[in-house]
Order: structure tokens, then C-alpha cells, then sequence
């Protein structure tokens, strides 16, 4: 949390579903208040493709491997979603601009894993990256895990055990003090590929559960079902390694589970925190879901972030105790019930008024908060408003013509607080080839949601 303020920025850049035939990009933005290039994007890679649906990232090393000093934190993984491809970026040599290194094809992933559609990549103490999937190569769902050599970045094969992937996958995180890992899952590549379709979540097509691992054994030894949990999606351990508990946001309910380590050396779950959905006109759905799709947890511990992407507020909440968390801070980026917009609220339990349309430097954002990365200080919170592009052509039409954007929320660490600086916007609206769609971000660093101390 001592380290240096970040200067740059990394995140993905999509165009599949905006009607752009370009490539994805990496995009790296300078973030630092004192540079005459401040809040711009100052280069971008370019992939060899089209239409792979870069979404996460993470990184070579980590800490992790903290002590090793063979290891240092100089490529950037990207596993595409949809063309199940891996890129790794050297973001060491030159950081201001960084160039593909090496590209893992697909048909090697099939081959030696039976795993496709990848999503969360992190990496071990072993020296090798591990990286999430959400089906097989049909796109039927399977959640299982791919291993790389932390050098070569070789497909090694899979991580679980012959036989024993998860029915579903998505995010995972691993905690080796206590020999578990857990994992969530989404859907499978084929029911989500071209967007939502709320008759899925009523033939149990999405997913309602947490897979626990033993971490030495590569098997599942238990699985939690979310009983009031739909679409359980990012999953956060407290970072000190010694902590036997975290949180799950699940997107469709709306709510954020707590899960731990029980007395007989089980683990449990139990919901902390509930947004109310509001009764809504002119949506897909009678009632509107906050739709929580992305969280993390502050490096102290102290504080838990979330993006409800529907309703349009980003959420602090102080979980000194993690039983009982505190709402300390909201702001409203957005959403598909500001004033003006095609929804009408009919019933609200949470808001006397509909929150009015943002404009951040002359710029009306479309899209809601979804991606967010906080400093390692704590005391700045970066947002993007892209989810998933077929998901955002369906909710947010208005992006997909006009681009997404990158904002930067102050956050208050002694009382609790979120405030919108309103001098900073990264405009996706106007990139060369058209307006992009900006998902996950990353420091040079590492940051909240990839560094796993062990």
C-alpha cells in the first residue's frame, strides 16, 4: 500500500458486436495528475485478430512468488473470452508502449485441455499461470483450468484432475494457508455468447453455486449452493493469507455473500449485503436488478467496492466486520434509470427521484460502472462502463455507438466516502478506428484483484 502512485493504466479494448471490423487492443492510459498526456490513451496494441473478446488479465508473476528474485512482474496476460486464444504482452521494456510477445493459438489449449473460452488468469507460486474457463471447445460449459509455464508459456495441461471440472466456471481465487480454492460460475459460452436471455436463468442455465478445491489435491471436496445467489461472478479472499473467508457479488440477485471457513473445518456461505431491485417500465424485466458485476476488496482489508451496472451506482462498504458490512459511500455513474432515458422507476425503495444523466467533461455516458481497480493506497477507485460486448449492445445501445468510457472516483479512507473527479475522463468514444468498448484495468504494479499473498 506504500508502493509508488500509479502512472499508467492498462486495459483491454473491444470491438466484437460494434459493428467495427478492427481488432481488439491493449490500451495504456497515463494517469499521472502532473503529465501533459494526463487521462489520455498513449498507446495501443493491437491483436493479430478479430473478434477474440479480450475481457480479464493478470499478470506473470505476482506476489506470490514474493522472495524469488528470479521472478518479476514483466508480461501481462490476456485470455480472450470468445476465440480462446492467450496474448502475452511485454509491458517491461518499453511500459509506455507495450508489444506482443507471444500468442498461445486456441488448438493447442483444445488439444492438451479440452477447455476453451477462457477468462481469470493468475499466477502460482510455482512459477506457472493458471487461467479460468467457461466451457469446452463446443462451448458446452466446463469449468476447468488451464496451466502455462510461467517462461515459455507453454500449455503444461490442466490444473484439476482428469474427470473433475466444474459443471460451470468463471472466477477463482486460492488461498494455501488453508488448502482451498473456489470458484464461481457464469454460464455456458453458448447460452451467453449472443446476449441475455431471461428464460435461461429460468431453465437453471446460469449459475447458482461455489466450487471448493483442495488445493493440493486438484478435486472439488465441497459444493455451496447460493440459495437467494444468481450468476455468482468476481469472488475476493480478504488478502491476508491467513483470513479463511471472503465475498462473492452475484450479479443477477443482487447481492454479496459472504463465505468461510466453518467450526468443523467446512466451508459456508451467507448473504451480507442485498440492493433492492426497483419496479420498473420500459425495461426487459418488471423489476430492475442492481446487477453487481464486478467487486473487490482494498488491500487493508478494510473496505469492499461494487459496480451494480444496471441501476447505475458504484458502492463502498467498510467490512471491518465482515459479518456485517457498512455502506460508507455511493455515487451514481450513470445506469438505465436516469432521468430522461427510456425507463421509467414506478417503485423505489432506495431513491425519491431518478438520478440524473452523467456528463463528465462535456461527455454524456452511456453504460453503467462495471470494471473497477483501486490504487494501492486506497484512495483513488478507476471505473469503466463495458461489460461484456454482447451484453452491452443489449443493455447500453447507446455505447456501442458512442463508446465507453474510463472515470476516476476519490475515495475517502478515514470516514468512507466516493466522490467523482470531475477532471479526469478517458473518452472511448473517439478512438482511430471507432468508439471502442474498455473492460478491465491493470497497474504496472499489480493491484487489488490479481496479487494473492501466500
Amino acid at each position: 500500500m506504500k508502493g509508488p502512485r500509479e502512472e499508467l493504466v492498462y486495459l483491454p479494448c473491444i470491438y466484437r458486436n460494434t459493428g467495427i471490423e478492427a481488432p481488439d487492443y491493449l490500451a495504456t492510459v497515463d494517469v499521472d495528475p502532473k503529465s501533459p498526456q494526463y487521462s489520455q490513451v498513449i498507446h495501443r496494441l493491437p491483436m493479430p485478430n478479430l473478434k477474440d473478446e479480450l475481457h480479464h488479465s493478470g499478470w506473470n508473476t505476482c506476489s506470490s512468488c514474493f522472495g524469488d528474485s528470479t521472478k518479476s512482474r514483466t508480461k501481462l496476460v490476456l485470455p480472450a473470452l470468445m476465440s480462446s486464444r492467450i496474448y502475452i504482452v511485454d509491458v517491461a521494456s518499453e511500459p509506455r508502449a507495450p508489444k506482443l510477445h507471444k500468442v498461445v493459438e486456441p488448438k493447442d489449449i483444445y488439444a492438451k485441455c479440452d477447455l476453451g473460452y477462457l477468462h481469470t488468469s493468475h499466477c502460482l507460486a510455482s512459477g506457472e499461470l493458471m487461467i479460468s474457463s467457461l466451457g469446452d471447445p463446443k462451448g458446452n460449459a466446463k469449468g476447468g483450468f488451464v496451466l502455462l509455464d510461467g517462461e515459455t508459456f507453454e500449455v503444461k495441461g490442466n490444473w484439476e484432475k482428469p474427470g473433475a471440472a466444474a459443471p460451470m466456471g468463471y472466477d477463482f481465487w486460492y488461498q494455501p494457508r488453508h488448502n482451498v480454492m473456489i470458484s464461481t460460475e457464469w454460464a455456458a459460452p453458448n447460452v451467453l455468447r449472443d446476449g441475455f436471455n431471461p428464460a435461461d436463468v429460468e431453465a437453471g442455465l446460469y449459475g447458482t453455486h461455489l466450487h471448493v478445491w483442495d488445493w493440493q489435491r486438484h478435486e472439488i471436496v465441497q459444493t455451496l449452493t447460493l440459495q437467494d445467489g444468481l450468476i455468482p461472478l468476481e469472488i475476493r479472499f480478504l488478502h491476508n493469507p491467513d483470513a479463511a473467508q471472503g465475498f462473492v457479488g452475484c450479479a443477477l440477485s443482487s447481492n454479496i455473500h459472504r463465505f468461510y471457513k466453518n467450526e468443523a473445518g467446512t466451508w459456508s456461505v451467507e448473504k451480507v449485503i442485498q440492493v433492492a431491485p426497483k419496479k420498473v417500465k420500459g425495461w426487459m424485466l418488471p423489476e430492475m436488478p442492481g446487477l453487481i458485476t464486478d467487486i473487490l476488496v482494498s488491500l487493508d482489508d478494510r473496505f469492499l467496492y461494487f459496480s451494480n451496472w444496471a441501476q447505475g451506482d458504484l458502492r463502498q462498504y467498510d467490512i471491518s466486520d465482515p459479518k456485517r458490512p457498512r455502506l460508507t459511500g455511493q455515487v451514481f455513474l450513470g445506469g438505465s434509470i436516469v432521468k430522461g432515458g427510456p425507463v421509467q422507476v414506478l417503485e423505489d425503495q432506495e431513491l425519491e427521484s431518478q438520478p440524473e444523466p452523467l456528463v463528465v467533461k462535456g461527455k454524456h455516458v452511456a453504460g453503467g460502472p462495471q470494471m473497477i481497480q483501486l490504487s494501492l493506497d486506497g484512495k483513488r477507485l478507476y471505473v469503466t462502463t463495458s461489460l461484456y460486448s454482447a451484453w452491452d449492445k443489449q443493455f447500453y445501445p447507446d455505447m456501442i455507438r458512442g463508446g465507453s468510457v474510463m472515470l476516476q472516483i476519490d475515495v475517502d479512507t478515514v470516514k468512507g466516502g466516493l466522490k467523482l473527479n470531475p477532471n479526469f475522463l478517458v473518452d472511448f468514444g473517439k478512438e482511430p478506428h471507432g468508439p471502442a468498448l474498455a473492460h478491465e484495468l491493470r497497474y504496472p504494479g499489480g493491484d487489488c484483484s490479481s496479487d494473492i499473498w501466500i
